[in-house]
């Protein structure tokens, strides 16, 4: 199938720097559906090499992801995403970016550790103001059949000069 790379305006900055960045399709999508599914597949490619970028910047990258925003209602968006990451999903009851705002400014808050009086540790206040609706967990099975595509974006994105290539051989690994 088509592989995209769904930009919806010139430039990127994460995981890649890179102001002349296009979006683009590699194949020819058999229909608009086709050319949908690879859109909506390119969204969790894409964030799979962020996953990959920030393991190389030497961050840690453990347990589920939490998926945020209005897409969240769509049950077949939350199972692409988690079998293409190869991660579980955590998906809230109240999946609005407002609220994920407040708890991160919640953790923000609390970041310096526990209080001298005793109080929770940093993750207690925003833990408490989240309910789960559910938790995805990926089909390897289906995973799997995302590793050529990933590998395909990850060298057009290198070939376009877009892709720094120690960052390329890296997502290759271990993206």
């Amino acid at each position: 199938g088509a592989v995209a790379y769904p930009l919806v305006s010139r430039g990127e900055r994460f995981p890649f720097l890179a102001p002349e960045a296009e979006a683009f399709v590699l194949g020819t999508p058999a229909d608009d559906a086709d050319h949908h599914a690879a859109l909506l597949q390119g969204v969790a490619l894409v964030e799979r090499l962020c996953l990959a970028y920030v393991r190389l910047l030497g961050g840690t990258v453990e347990g589920p992801v939490t998926f945020t925003g209005g897409a969240t209602r769509s049950a077949y968006w939350n199972q692409l995403r988690a079998d293409i990451l190869g991660r579980p999903a955590s998906v809230p009851e109240r999946a609005d970016s407002a609220l994920g705002m407040a708890v991160l400014a919640a953790h923000g808050v609390r970041s310096g550790g526990p209080a001298a009086d005793g109080a929770p540790a940093p993750l207690a206040a925003p833990r408490s103001m989240v309910r789960l609706r559910t938790v995805v967990e990926p089909r390897p099975e289906v995973g799997r059949r995302f590793d050529e595509p990933f590998i395909t974006l990850v060298d057009a994105l290198e070939q376009r000069g877009w892709l720094p290539p120690a960052t390329a051989a890296h997502a290759r690994e271990h993206g």
